[in-house]
């Protein structure tokens, strides 16, 4: 058996090399065909430079990756089958009398190479077309948000009502009496009202008629209408610079029409301004999109191919398997750590375990945002930017971690008050609960959108669209909730919980509500008491008169707002 395996069966190839050294014809054919393939490369390199800096390379990228990679297969089978049908010829000078056998086998290399172009060209084209198709599922979920939000900022002429109209229901909606929804359909005003109206549990009444034939090809053009604007102001020099800016330039200045979307994706689809961005942003973009598994594909099918051109060529597969048995061993042990990151990255890219954005905890207690993650590493970004933490990947997937933001997408904001024992409970409760709803309405973000999650939108009742705050909620929460949590040593101690729309949006939250409470404490003499033991003398009894003063403002509270849940158990 050893015997065996130490002659190395090379099949075909060693009859070629003796044949090539012995054949001057043979040589001069390999060179032609050698400096043939040398030409088109550098074309190629050539004419793909000057396709980056076309148009369609922003307007229809994925058009003109498929154009470079299936040009090139087209070319250089083109330049083989020319070969190949030139040497066929018998009244060829120089070929007709070289020597048959050197012949088939250079017909038989011409061959290898149509086959190994062919897989060349279908590697490089089934990523663009996974892509592509990852691409257009992206771009319908944009239309299902554009018709959420009834409209981009950005849309021109009212498109949202050019390509759909609002049937009010026939029947009264909940909570809603007769008369009201009577007197609403006969005004403009009123059918605005209605049809952003929710009911108690949420739901929007009516529904929206198509105007158009084919609504999400008409967005469609309507948004590539946007990006051909966002391009020419880019490089007309109307931006926000007054520069204008070069197509195919280094750095990359000029989003391409995926980036262009991703990156309004990113915003909340707000406008994006050209040259808003420093040089080399949008080139940083393209490096920051994700990387999926769809990138073994290429190698895989190369492979494939390599190891069937090889066994045709006569080579024993099961003898060079064996030869290079230990070879790959010692590279498949140097590079353990490398193929561990990697499978590690497949693996939370297919289960998304988290993806970036997401703000996640790690069993070290270190809390952040995830900023990238790669085959060998993944970035988190601490949330006060006060580090950078970086972790091989394939160490996350075994570790604990605690996602913020993965399914459900809220936290609650917790403020914990005490108050003094003279002031009674039910009382403080009621505040309490005044101080949270006033949080629900007046906590907003910087584009006016409410910070808390609710089961109605307030700018509903304004005859406003949602701001989405009562979007996304997949279990039923009743808010603001107050809890009397214990008798401490000085002081009567409760919280409220407000629900937020995600992890970071707590702290403007808590800061928000701990002016209102102190605006409202002070307006009802709700007092917080010194951290101190302190011996009464004769003055409990003016302290309790003076609270005893606004008896009646405190009980108009709880006629008012009640005092929510606090008298319910857990299980009620």
């Amino acid at each position: 058996m050893v015997e065996e395996l130490s002659e190395f069966s090379a099949g075909e190839f060693q009859g070629f090399t003796e044949l090539f050294l012995a054949d001057q014809t043979l040589q001069v054919l390999v060179a032609i065909l050698g400096g043939g393939l040398l030409f088109i490369a550098i074309i190629y390199h050539h004419f793909g430079k000057f396709l980056g800096r076309t148009e369609g390379n922003y307007t229809s990228p994925h058009k003109m990756r498929v154009a470079r990679s299936a040009l090139l297969g087209l070319i250089l089978i083109g330049l083989v089958t020319v070969c190949n049908a030139f040497i066929q010829v018998e009244n060829t000078p120089n070929i007709a009398d070289a020597n048959p056998e050197a012949i088939l086998k250079f017909i038989k290399i011409l061959n290898t190479i149509n086959i190994l172009v062919v897989a060349f060209t279908v590697a490089k084209l089934m990523p663009i077309i996974l892509d592509k198709i990852e691409k257009t599922k992206l771009e319908a979920e944009d239309f299902e948000k554009w018709k959420e939000m009834k409209g981009f900022v950005d849309d021109e002429d009212d498109l949202f009502y050019k390509i759909f109209k609002w049937i009010p229901p026939r029947t009264v909606p909940e909570d809603m009496t007769k008369e009201e929804f009577e007197k609403n359909l006969q005004t403009k005003e009123g059918l605005g009202f209605l049809e952003n109206y929710r009911t108690s549990k949420g739901v929007a009444i009516g529904s929206y008629e198509k105007l158009v034939k084919d609504p999400f090809e008409e967005w469609k053009k309507a948004e590539r209408k946007k990006y051909r604007k966002y391009l020419n102001d880019c490089e007309s020099g109307n931006n926000a610079t007054g520069r204008k800016l070069t197509a195919g330039a280094k750095p990359q200045e000029i989003y391409t029409i995926d980036l262009w979307r991703e990156e309004k994706r990113l915003n909340g689809y707000d406008p994006i301004i050209p040259a808003s961005k420093p040089a080399g942003h949008a080139e940083l973009r393209q490096e920051l999109v994700p990387k999926t598994a769809k990138q073994i594909l290429p190698v895989g099918i190369i492979i494939a191919s390599v190891i069937g051109v090889v066994g045709w060529w006569g080579v024993d597969l099961f003898v060079l398997a064996t030869a290079t048995g230990g070879l790959a061993l010692g590279v498949g042990l140097a590079l353990k750590e490398t193929l561990e990151n990697y499978f590690a990255y497949i693996l939370i890219r297919k289960d998304k375990v988290f993806t970036e954005g997401d703000r996640i905890q790690l069993a070290s207690g270190y809390n952040g945002i995830v900023h990238r993650i790669t085959p060998r590493v993944t970035y988190i970004r601490h949330a006060l930017n006060e580090s950078l933490a970086i972790i091989p990947t394939r160490q996350l997937v075994t570790a604990e971690i605690v996602n913020f933001t993965k399914e459900i997408e809220f936290v609650p904001a917790i403020v914990d008050v005490g108050v003094s024992y003279l002031n009674d409970p039910k009382q403080v409760a009621s505040i309490l609960v005044k101080i949270g709803k006033r949080a629900l309405i007046e906590v907003k973000d910087s584009k006016g959108s409410h910070v808390a999650v609710q089961k109605r939108c307030p700018y509903l009742d304004q005859n406003k669209p949602s701001c989405g705050c009562d979007k996304n909620i997949h279990m039923d929460i009743e808010q603001p909730t107050v809890r009397f949590n214990k008798f401490n040593d000085s002081s009567l101690d409760f919280s409220v919980w407000v629900y937020v729309r995600s992890y970071g949006a707590q702290f403007k939250m808590k800061s928000t509500m701990r002016l209102i409470m102190y605006e409202e404490f002070k307006k009802y003499d709700i007092r917080i008491p010194w951290p101190i033991r302190t011996v009464y003398q004769g003055d409990e009894k003016r302290e309790e008169n003076e609270i005893a003063e606004r008896e009646s403002n405190r009980k108009q509270v709880v006629d008012e707002f009640g005092i929510g849940d606090l008298s319910r158990g857990e299980g009620d």
